[in-house]
C-alpha cells in the first residue's frame, strides 16, 4: 500500500475529517508540510493554507513566506500568512523562542478556527466531534507533525520532566474542547517516508537553515543523541514509538479515572466552570490540578501557582497563557471563566478597566480627583471612596446568603431581604447583580451601595460607576 492510500486509511481509521470538510494546513514550506499539502491534494480534501513567519531568520523567512504565497497558483487555493514579533513576545513573557513562536502559531491557529476566517465551517465545541454520518462541513487545522517528531517530542519531555500525557507523544487531535479543531494526519508515518514522497512525486521546497544547528533543543536530540543512542539500540526509534503507543493505552485507564473525578469537582455553569477549593486541594495530587487547568490552555508550570492561589484573598487569579482563560479564587470556589466575557457569572475589574459588559448591560468606570464632591443619588450610580477600596473588583451574580450594609443603615441585611423589600419580581432577582470587594459587596448593581464605601466629608477620590441596560 502506498503512502497516499495509507494516508487516507489512517483519517478513515482514526475519523479526523470527512472528504466535506474544509482544512486548514499549517504549512512552513519545509518537506513535511509541503508533502501535507500534495496528500491532501491527491486525495481529494478541500484545503486552503496558512504560514506563520515568525521573522526569525531574516532574508530567509521573508523566502519561506514567498514559496508558501506561490503555493496558492499550484494548488488554487487561498494562503493567508501572518507575521510574529516572536522575539519580543518572548522577552516580554519570559519564556524561550521556541516556546514563543508554538504559542503565537497556536493562538493564531485559535483564532482563524474561532472566527471562521476562510469560511463558516467550524467543529462545535463539545468534546465529541462528529465524524463520518454528519451532513455539515466542519473546519479543521491541520500541522505537518510526523512520526520523527513524535520521537523528539517524548524524549524532550522525559529529560525536562513530564507527567504520563508527556510520554504518549503528540496527539492526533487536539485534547480539549478548545483543542478539538488541531488534526495532526502524518503522525504515523516516519522522515524517510515523506522524503521519498517528495522525491517521488517531484516536489519543491525550502529549507530551514536553523534545522541544522544543534543549538536549537529539538535539533540537538535529532542530529545527536538519538543518533549516539542507535549506536547501541539500533531499533531505537521503533522501540520508543511502541512505547508510546504502550503508554497511550495506559493513559486511556488513567483518563477514566481522573474523568471521574473531574465529574464530581468540576461544574459547569453557563461559561464558567467552578470546583471547590477544599475537596480539590484534599486530593493533594498535583497531576489532578494539572488535568482540569490543561483544558484551558494553563501549563504544569502553573500548578504550583494555583496552590498558592488556594490560599489566597478572594478575587486573585492566574491567566492562561495560551487562551483568554482565568483561574479565579472566589471564596471558597476556583472558577475558570473568559477573560471579559458577557456570558460570564463572575467578572474581574481591573483598575485599568473603563467599561465591563456583562450579561445584563454595561459599566463604565470614572476616577474622580475632587474635594467637596456631591455624589449623585440616582440607582444606576455609584459613588465609592477610592480610599476604601483594593482591585481587583468582582462582578457576579448574587445568591443565597449575601448580605450588605445598605446606604443609609447601620445593620447588615440579607440581599433576599432587601429585594422583598425593593419589592422586587422573581425575574427581577434572577438579574441582580453585585460588584464585591474582599468578600463584601460594595454595591447591588442598579438598586443601592454599601454605606461602609460611600463618599464621606473627606473624601479626595472617587469611584464612579455607570450602569447602563439594554435598550435604556
Amino acid at each position: 500500500m502506498n503512502l497516499l492510500q495509507r494516508y487516507k486509511e489512517f483519517i478513515k481509521k482514526e475519523d479526523l475529517f470527512s472528504p466535506k470538510d474544509k482544512l486548514l494546513l499549517a504549512v512552513s514550506g519545509g518537506i513535511d508540510s509541503v508533502v501535507l499539502c500534495e496528500l491532501c491534494k491527491q486525495a481529494g480534501y478541500d484545503f486552503n493554507i496558512i504560514h506563520c513567519n515568525f521573522q526569525l531568520r531574516g532574508e530567509e523567512s521573508e523566502r519561506d513566506e514567498k514559496f508558501v504565497r506561490q503555493l496558492e497558483e499550484k494548488y488554487k487555493v487561498e494562503v493567508k500568512a501572518k507575521k510574529f514579533e516572536t522575539e519580543k513576545f518572548a522577552e516580554e513573557n519570559k519564556i524561550s523562542i521556541q516556546a514563543a513562536a508554538r504559542d503565537l502559531r497556536y493562538q493564531w491557529f485559535f483564532q482563524l478556527w474561532n472566527e471562521g476566517d476562510f469560511n463558516d465551517a467550524r467543529t462545535d465545541d463539545s468534546e465529541s466531534i462528529p465524524g463520518w454520518n454528519t451532513d455539515s462541513p466542519f473546519l479543521f487545522v491541520l500541522t505537518a507533525h510526523h512520526a520523527d517528531d513524535n520521537i523528539e517530542t517524548i524524549m524532550m519531555n522525559f529529560f525536562r520532566g513530564t507527567g504520563l500525557h508527556g510520554l504518549t507523544g503528540i496527539p492526533v487531535k487536539g485534547v480539549s474542547p478548545i483543542l478539538n479543531y488541531l488534526r495532526r494526519p502524518l503522525l504515523p508515518f516516519t522522515k524517510n517516508e515523506l522524503t521519498a514522497f517528495a522525491k517521488e512525486n517531484k516536489l519543491e521546497f525550502v529549507e530551514d537553515s536553523s534545522n541544522l544547528s544543534s543549538k536549537y533543543t529539538r535539533n540537538l536530540f535529532r542530529h545527536e543523541i538519538i543518533p549516539a543512542i542507535s549506536k547501541v539500540y539500533p531499533q531505537v526509534n521503533k522501540n520508543l514509538t511502541d512505547n508510546i503507543n504502550r503508554l497511550k493505552e495506559i493513559e486511556k485507564l488513567y483518563k477514566l479515572a481522573v474523568n471521574d473525578i473531574k465529574k464530581k469537582l468540576v461544574k459547569e455553569k453557563g461559561a464558567e466552570w467552578y470546583i471547590p477549593v477544599k475537596q480539590l486541594m484534599g486530593y493533594n495530587n498535583r497531576a489532578l490540578i494539572y488535568e482540569i487547568i490543561a483544558d484551558f490552555g494553563f501549563t504544569e508550570k502553573q500548578i504550583d501557582e494555583v496552590i498558592k492561589l488556594s490560599e489566597s484573598d478572594s478575587g486573585k487569579y492566574i491567566d492562561s497563557p495560551m487562551f483568554n482563560y482565568r483561574f479565579i479564587k472566589h471564596r471558597h470556589w476556583f472558577i475558570i471563566s473568559p477573560v471579559n466575557s458577557a456570558d460570564s457569572r463572575m467578572i474581574i475589574i481591573e483598575e485599568k478597566d473603563k467599561t465591563v459588559q456583562f450579561e445584563e448591560g454595561v459599566i463604565e468606570i470614572e476616577k474622580l480627583q475632587t474635594t467637596n464632591f456631591k455624589p449623585q443619588t440616582t440607582n444606576n450610580i455609584a459613588c465609592l471612596d477610592s480610599r476604601d477600596l483594593n482591585f481587583p473588583l468582582i462582578l457576579r451574580k448574587w445568591k443565597t446568603g449575601d448580605y450588605f450594609y445598605p446606604l443609609g443603615m447601620k445593620k447588615k441585611k440579607k440581599l433576599s431581604r432587601f429585594f422583598i423589600d425593593q419589592k422586587l419580581s422573581k425575574t427581577e432577582k434572577e438579574q441582580a447583580w453585585v460588584i464585591e470587594m474582599d468578600k463584601k459587596i460594595i454595591w447591588v448593581v442598579g438598586k443601592r451601595i454599601d454605606e461602609r464605601f460611600k463618599v464621606k466629608e473627606k473624601t479626595s477620590s472617587v469611584l464612579k460607576l455607570i450602569y447602563y441596560q439594554p435598550g435604556v
